[in-house]
């Protein structure tokens, strides 16, 4: 485990003609194209604090505003919530409020599309 911890950090470390350099190696030795080492190498090679960053995977749906077409949005959310028609109601009412919680990216963006369609504004955090 020690071993691939300096390994990572190596990698974290490595100079663009380091990543070239190994780019070159992967190829020879063991037949990985180029551009696909680069393209793993280089991420970390960029910055330190980019590959610390890790890519968002659960999205909370926000319900900035109801928009024009304020009845249409309470049946919608009512839809993709479960929730009764009165609670549907509230939450558009209480806008801007959290919809749904802790979703795929998939899904909030589906999700946003529907309600934008619908006239609501939406926000993914």
């Amino acid at each position: 485990m020690a071993d691939l911890k300096k390994l990572a950090e190596e990698l974290v470390n490595l100079t663009v003609k380091d990543v070239k350099e190994l780019a070159d190696i992967l190829k020879e030795e063991y037949g990985i194209e180029p551009a696909a080492a680069a393209v793993a190498v280089a991420a970390p090679a960029a910055g330190g604090a980019a590959a610390a960053e890790a890519e968002q995977t659960e999205f909370d749906v926000i319900l900035k505003s109801a928009g024009a077409a304020k009845l249409a949005v309470v049946k919608l959310v009512k839809e993709l919530t479960g929730l009764g028609l009165k609670e549907a109601k509230e939450i558009v009412d209480k806008a801007p409020a959290p919809l749904k919680e802790k979703v795929s990216k998939e899904e909030a963006n589906t999700l946003k599309t529907q309600l934008e369609e619908a006239g609501a504004e939406v926000e993914l955090k």
